[in-house]
């Protein structure tokens, strides 16, 4: 007759040696598959004597089932066991401070814009937007610029299809808002890219960032002018920084002056204390910025009456604005993706 006993205690001992599940699935088949000892035992029946074989077969129906119910245990423990161990290899600690990642900063052309908006609406400037592709008679004509005039040779430009061009200026945004003959007085401001076919080098790019201003309105003198231009430059590098004005020719303005800011460490007469001039190669001073009153021919052309009006135009290099504002020697950098540059501006402005 089987030995049902012998069955169950071979099963039990293999069974509690299982620590996985393809473990389990080997024991599960050798003690109850189609070869195991139990399905030997069922065809062995026919030789049990009529009188005993339901007995038999009962204890062997038992005993499958007390199997597959200690199968679904082991399986059950296997899974809690395996889940232990995972949790114990990925294990962390969930109250320690987690790791912050690497913070960014604003660009520093982004971070000079903002800052001479923030001051120039103090002061009543609006902020207008205008197009990068631009016609040439806002470009130039509009400008007191026509053609063969030699200023077009200085803002040589990059032209497109049907005659339009990249504007070489941000003034383009004040000959459109003359044009649309706003009520007095006019204070405007334009931000943005303009484009210069020439030579890339430290403090030239062929393009660059500008940061235009106008305001139109009866009364304004000089002094007015250089107070603006005062009042913005002072206020960005504080009032330490030294400034200095000088005579330059614009076809759009009369009298025109340049405005010079005194390089990353120099003091102004091109010797530097130790930490070298920066974009102004020892020369002590870079020209950031170019203005004048309105020229009389610019009001003429957009319909005003220059004996009634006037006006001052102003426009700031913001790529070496910032570039100052970072302490970088040469403009490109800031269009390099340097992460130094911006390491520089999460420590803190020079």
């Amino acid at each position: 007759m089987p030995d049902v006993e012998s069955l169950l205690r071979d099963f039990r001992a293999d069974l509690s040696a299982v620590t996985d599940p393809a473990h389990l699935d080997e024991v599960k088949r050798r003690h109850t598959g189609k070869k195991s000892p139990l399905k030997a035992a069922f065809k062995e029946l026919r030789s049990v004597p009529d009188a005993d074989r339901p007995a038999v077969a009962a204890a062997i129906n038992a005993a499958k089932a007390t199997m597959e119910a200690e199968v679904e245990q082991a399986a059950q423990r296997v899974q809690q066991q395996a889940l232990a161990r995972q949790l114990q290899a990925e294990w962390q600690d969930l109250t320690l401070p987690g790791l912050a990642p690497h913070r960014g900063a604003r660009h520093p052309i982004t971070q000079v814009e903002r800052r001479a908006m923030q001051m120039l609406r103090q002061l009543g400037f609006e902020v207008v937007d205008g197009p990068e592709v631009e016609h040439p008679w806002y470009n130039f004509d509009a400008l007191n610029i026509p053609e063969h005039h030699p200023a077009r040779d200085m803002q040589d430009t990059f032209w497109v299809t049907g005659g339009w061009l990249l504007r070489s200026h941000t003034t383009t945004v004040q000959a459109r808002v003359l044009e649309e003959r706003p009520e007095l007085p006019i204070k405007i401001a334009s931000i943005g890219r303009v484009y210069r076919n020439e030579a890339v080098d430290a403090t030239h790019t062929a393009m660059f960032h500008q940061f235009e201003g106008l305001w139109v309105e009866p009364g304004l003198t000089f002094a007015h002018l250089k107070g603006v231009l005062a009042f913005v430059a002072r206020t960005l590098y504080g009032s330490s920084r030294r400034i200095r004005f000088k005579p330059k020719f614009y076809p759009y303005t009369e009298p025109s002056i340049g405005m010079d800011l005194a390089c990353v460490a120099c003091d102004g007469s091109g010797q530097s204390d130790g930490g070298g001039c920066g974009a102004c190669h020892g020369a002590g001073w870079l020209t950031v910025l170019g203005a004048g009153m309105v020229h009389p021919k610019v009001f003429e052309t957009f319909g005003f009456d220059h004996t009634e009006v006037t006006g001052i135009a102003f426009g700031l290099g913001t790529t070496r604005l910032g570039a100052q504002w970072a302490g970088v020697s040469k403009s490109a950098t800031l269009y390099e993706q340097d992460l130094r540059v911006h390491e520089t501006m999460q420590r803190g402005t020079p």
